[in-house]
């Protein structure tokens, strides 16, 4: 993985429909035993497509997606084991800070909590 993706504040996740279409998503993420890990909805669209294809493609980008270096080919996953989701949250916690706890205390707040899910990206 590139210094680049490691450090990004941002990442661009681009998933595929099965048609080969390209839907793009700026997420924050956060590096881990040489992967790359966010977190999102479960119920969201990325999702769906990460599990039918598990294709994706990443660069480090800004808040908006706009692309910010090179893109990396790689395969997605959802996280499926409970200390591993732990300490991918308490990265993301260390990365992000206030920021990422207010945004979890008003997920919790409004019951979306319990939807939440990592997201595994190798590249």
């Amino acid at each position: 993985m590139s210094p680049a993706l490691e450090g990004a504040k941002y990442i661009n996740l681009v998933t595929f429909r099965k048609d080969g279409r390209e839907v793009s998503t700026p997420v924050w993420c956060v590096a881990l035993d040489g992967k790359l890990y966010c977190y999102t909805n479960g119920l969201v669209g990325k999702v769906k497509r990460i599990r039918a294809t598990r294709r994706v493609r990443v660069a480090p980008s800004d808040v908006r997606g706009r692309s910010l270096g090179d893109w990396s080919e790689g395969t997605g996953r959802v996280v499926e084991e409970p200390e591993l989701e732990r300490r991918i949250y308490g990265a993301l916690a260390a990365k992000y800070g206030l920021t990422y706890r207010a945004l979890t205390f008003i997920a919790r707040l409004g019951g979306k909590q319990k939807e939440r899910i990592a997201l595994e990206l190798t590249v």
